[in-house]
């Protein structure tokens, strides 16, 4: 059985050209959703997946409409090969159910791991080449150690408050506690 599956984003847009090609492509049942692309909660799709079983074909008129991104995409398509169902794009002309189908998504799924791989070496090459000129990443810390000596001095004295001590130093209770162990105080 082939199910179809229509998404368009706002209430403006309409479904009809979609229906029609899911209808014309032989789908029995069609569920839609108007919601962007980017949310990941898509009750229609949602349903089309609990309703598709092993054998079934899952159809929708273009990639765009079924993926929030080329990772979520071929995600999802690997998931619903996984449950032996099947994944046709009428605009695109990709059908995994064919063995052309499946090496045109194979390819597909090969260049957004080259993407992620070039994406990660570009970063790793950056963190490496700022470390170099001795700039490391993250936050800096909110005291000095000269500070934190004085913050551990000003808490062992039981007649400063914690509060006290924090707007001194113009520090949140939280980062108080993280700099002076509880067991220093008491």
């Amino acid at each position: 059985m082939q199910i179809g599956y229509a998404r368009v984003s706002t209430d403006e847009q309409n479904l009809d050209l979609q229906r029609d090609a899911l209808e014309k492509a032989g789908c029995e049942e069609i569920y839609t959703d108007t919601v962007s692309g980017t949310k990941a909660r898509r009750p229609g799709l949602e349903d089309a997946f609990s309703h598709l079983r092993t054998g079934d074909t899952l159809v929708v008129w273009r990639l765009d409409r079924l993926g929030r991104s080329l990772r979520h995409l071929i995600d999802t398509v690997t998931d619903l090969q996984e449950r032996g169902i099947g994944f046709k794009s009428l605009t695109e002309s990709i059908d995994t159910t064919t063995s052309g189908g499946k090496l045109v998504f194979h390819i597909f799924g090969a260049l957004a791991e080259f993407e992620r791989e070039i994406i990660r070496e570009r970063t790793q090459a950056g963190l490496l080449a700022a470390r170099s000129r001795g700039r490391n990443g993250g936050r800096r810390k909110a005291l000095t150690e000269q500070q934190v000596q004085q913050l551990v001095q000003l808490a062992a004295d039981k007649t400063n408050s914690v509060k006290d001590i924090c707007k001194t130093f113009g520090i949140s209770r939280m980062t108080f506690y993280r700099y002076v162990k509880v067991e220093q105080i008491e």
